[in-house]
């Protein structure tokens, strides 16, 4: 008798040509190799510290959306577990960098960050707990995956070693399994419009992570700065 595969678990086959693109693209593969210009490296950690800023208070608003109190515990929690966790290795680089809070104030989101935010915004405010919550799922999955198959290979590069540990490590993989376990117990392909966007939240959320490191390899930016 075949096993019937768990709703996360479609759902990571419908992005595998997704994360094969995350995993292949050049800023992963410098990244392990260690040739990855630190500039680079640099402005990618710098728009990743103001997408966390973020993605918390959107973690925190789905907690106050979830129909149950274990969940809303779980999201409440990672809304500041998450932050705290990730933030400790961005401000070792900020200070080696020598990057100050002010300096982080005043850089504006590049396009891609900019729209990431506003589709998992949208879709927690708009849509129903299931679709937002497959919305914030690729942030903590991918991440994990993109970790452990970097782990693998390794960087000499200190700065970048640091950040395949912390993405690899037990610790974040316990976050990443709660959150998985709330998709699975959410999420049914039964139940077909809830699911057909519940999908297309995750598969463009999923997109997002691509367009990420890909707009920090290309130094994206907005033309016309916008802010004061």
């Amino acid at each position: 008798m075949l096993a019937v595969k768990k709703p996360s678990e479609i759902l990571w086959e419908e992005v595998r040509e997704i994360f094969n693109a995350i995993i292949n693209h050049p800023f992963i593969r410098e990244l392990s190799s260690g040739s990855l210009d630190e500039e680079v490296f640099k402005y990618y950690v710098i728009q990743d510290a103001l997408y966390l800023d973020e993605y918390s208070r959107v973690l925190a608003t789905l907690a106050g959306k979830a129909p149950k109190e274990e969940w809303v515990k779980v999201f409440a929690e990672d809304s500041i577990a998450i932050l705290e966790f990730e933030k400790t290795l961005h401000n070792y680089y900020f200070r080696v960098w020598g990057i100050t809070s002010e300096d982080l104030r005043k850089t504006p989101l590049t396009p891609t960050n900019a729209g990431y935010v506003n589709h998992l915004w949208r879709t927690v405010l708009l849509s129903e707990f299931p679709v937002g919550v497959a919305s914030v799922t690729p942030c903590y999955w991918i991440y994990f995956e993109v970790g452990r198959y970097l782990e693998e290979l390794g960087s000499p590069h200190e700065l970048y070693s640091k950040w395949i540990s912390l993405y690899s490590s037990k610790e974040y993989a316990k976050y990443v399994e709660r959150v998985l376990e709330i998709l699975d117990d959410v999420l049914s392909p039964a139940n077909t419009d809830l699911w057909s966007r519940s999908l297309r939240a995750f598969k463009l959320s999923s997109i997002y992570e691509y367009m990420f490191w890909d707009s920090a390899y290309r130094k994206e930016r907005f033309i016309f700065n916008y802010n004061t």
